[in-house]
Order: C-alpha cells, then sequence, then structure tokens
C-alpha cells in the first residue's frame, strides 16, 4: 500500500510539474504591425526573436501580428497579467510609465545612432529598472518606429513660420499638442482612421509621421511636401511580463534577453531601410521632399522644446528628473 501511494504522489507531482513545464514551454509574442517581415519592424523582430529562441531553447513562440490580440493598451494590459508573455510597443508605454514620454521630447536627437547609444546605455539601462518597478514589465531592448516627419498640402516648410496657418493633424496626446502650437502650426487630435480622409477634403492640411508610415499608407498621394525634420524619434519597447521572465531558467532568460536585442536591432534596420526607400519613391511619386540644415532644425527646437518641456515638467511631478538624465545622456553621446 504503501508502494501504491507513493506511487500516486510521484504521479501527481509529476503530473502538476509537466503542467508547470508546458505552461513555461510557449511564449506568446503580439505587436500591431503587419507580419510581413521584409517592411514591418516589428513583424521582423518578432520572427527573429521566435527563430533564436526556438532554435537555442525548448521553448515555443506563438506569434499574434498585426493587432490581432487587440491594441497597444490592451497588449500591455495583457503583458501585465501574463496573459500575453512579450508584446512589442512604443507609444502606449508612456501611459503606463510616464518616465518614457521624456523620449517624445521633440528634436532631442540628432540622428538614429545617438538615440541607440542613448538607449542601449546607462539611460535605457536605468529607464528599463524604472519602468520594471512601475508596471511589471521588463524591457527586453528598444527597437525603433523611426522619425517622425511633417508634410503638408500647401507650401514648403524651411522653417518655424512655414508652419504658421496650417492645420495639422495629430495624435489626440497633449504633448504634440504642445508640440505643434510652439511651432506655430494648428493642431487637429484626429484619429488614424479618419486621417485619410481629413486630408482629402481640407479637414486639415497636414500630417507628422515616420516615411515608412507615410508611404506604406499611400499618405504621399494626399501630401504635396515633405520635410525631413525628425520632429521626434519613436522608440519600440519589446517588453516581457516580470513574472514569466522570472519562471524561465538563468539559461533560457539568457537566450530570450540576447534574442530581444538581436530583434531590436533587426526592427531597427528595417525602419532605417524603409526610411531611405520611402524617400526614394515618394519623391519618384512625385513629392517635394525637403532636408533642413542644422540651422534650420535648431531653429524648429528653439520654438518647439520649451512649451513642450514646460508641460512635461509640469505633468512629471517627481519624475521630471528623467527630462534632465535625458538630456545629459545625449549631450554625452554626442561628444
Amino acid at each position: 500500500m504503501k508502494l501504491t501511494l507513493a506511487k500516486i504522489a510521484a504521479g501527481a507531482l509529476l503530473s502538476v510539474g509537466l503542467a508547470t513545464a508546458a505552461h513555461a514551454q510557449t511564449i506568446r509574442v503580439a505587436h500591431v504591425d503587419p507580419d510581413e517581415w521584409t517592411a514591418s519592424k516589428k513583424g521582423a523582430a518578432a520572427h527573429i526573436f521566435k527563430n533564436i529562441v526556438e532554435g537555442e531553447t525548448d521553448l515555443t513562440v506563438e506569434l499574434f501580428p498585426a493587432g490581432a490580440l487587440g491594441n497597444e493598451d490592451e497588449l500591455i494590459a495583457q503583458a501585465q497579467d501574463n496573459v500575453t508573455q512579450v508584446v512589442l510597443v512604443s507609444g502606449a508605454m508612456s501611459k503606463v510609465c510616464s518616465a518614457a514620454s521624456v523620449l517624445d521630447i521633440p528634436y532631442t536627437f540628432s540622428s538614429a545612432t545617438i538615440a541607440w547609444d542613448v538607449l542601449d546605455g546607462e539611460f535605457g539601462s536605468a529607464l528599463s529598472a524604472h519602468c520594471l518597478e512601475q508596471t511589471g514589465l521588463r524591457t527586453l531592448a528598444y527597437g525603433e518606429t523611426g522619425f517622425r516627419n511633417f508634410t503638408n498640402n500647401t507650401r514648403e516648410i524651411r522653417k518655424p513660420e512655414d508652419m504658421e496657418g496650417l492645420k495639422f493633424r495629430v495624435q489626440p496626446i497633449p504633448l504634440y499638442l504642445e508640440l505643434v502650437n510652439g511651432l506655430g502650426g494648428e493642431p487637429t487630435p484626429i484619429a488614424w482612421t479618419e486621417l485619410p480622409n481629413a486630408l482629402s477634403t481640407g479637414v486639415v492640411d497636414g500630417q507628422e509621421n515616420p516615411v515608412g508610415v507615410i508611404y506604406n499608407n499611400g499618405l504621399h498621394k494626399l501630401q504635396k511636401y515633405m520635410t525631413l525634420d525628425g520632429h521626434v524619434y519613436a522608440a519600440d519597447f519589446i517588453l516581457i511580463s516580470d513574472e514569466f521572465f522570472q519562471s524561465l531558467s538563468p539559461a533560457e532568460q539568457a537566450v530570450v534577453q540576447r534574442a530581444a536585442r538581436i530583434a531590436g536591432n533587426m526592427g531597427r534596420s528595417i525602419q532605417q531601410w524603409s526610411t531611405a526607400e520611402g524617400v526614394n519613391k515618394v519623391q519618384e511619386e512625385g513629392m517635394q521632399v525637403y532636408s533642413p540644415t542644422a540651422e534650420e532644425i535648431s531653429a524648429f527646437a528653439a520654438k518647439a522644446q520649451p512649451a513642450v518641456i514646460e508641460y512635461l515638467r509640469g505633468e512629471l511631478g517627481d519624475d521630471a528628473e528623467w527630462i534632465d538624465r535625458l538630456q545629459a545622456a545625449v549631450a554625452n553621446a554626442s561628444q
């Protein structure tokens, strides 16, 4: 009888162990971008992550692209509940970790390489640790959504004064209202899905987005002019539920972290390629593209930064220190 009971107990423990292992062996990865890896930065990053993790561990990775599991806000909530283990998000991160909003201070990064140095260095590590405390989500790596640029249908924009009197569609985010107001334009919050119609009917004169987004969504067909001012550098966050991460073995954690770093760099590469290709294509299709000089960018920054920084200091409270920490990191990376 004792032997039978022992066997029963052992069998029960084995069943629990197998159930736990089965749970830990699947990583659900979700994002809102297309799955096409040759043109989608999050799509490419997700596929690279999957291939590396599955190739070097016994973990299985399931991909859910194109908003299959919801929008970015919903994906973050799922990751916090450990329903979806890994999510790739951009703007929604600042809603759950307000310090991340400092990355949207206009004209902070003069180039992508400086942004990479800052995010992959001490500042990025510190921000990751801070957001982990705030959210329970670990930032495995940073990817890239790209620099945002202005387009419009009225005139070429070379200086802030050229923005005056023009209505620009912006995301319904206060920071972007402050940005366009500071430059002398008229910000108009409009949902993404309504943007093409707003441009076609003249509700707004222009909009702002990364080049790849502009080209891939045909916005260049509705706009005559683009100015490559790069007013905001948008980063992607590759996040994992820390509850799930801690359930992995040290060896699995190491592979997951390395896979995410490579995935982030792949996303950056795809975004850089999409931008370069996009600029050429919109010009070939008749759009006029202007690249401001360093002096002209400085004039834009002088107009836009003070209003946004003042707004953020009021909103962030104690977290306003992250403004100064970012500026110091950028200054150091720019030397």
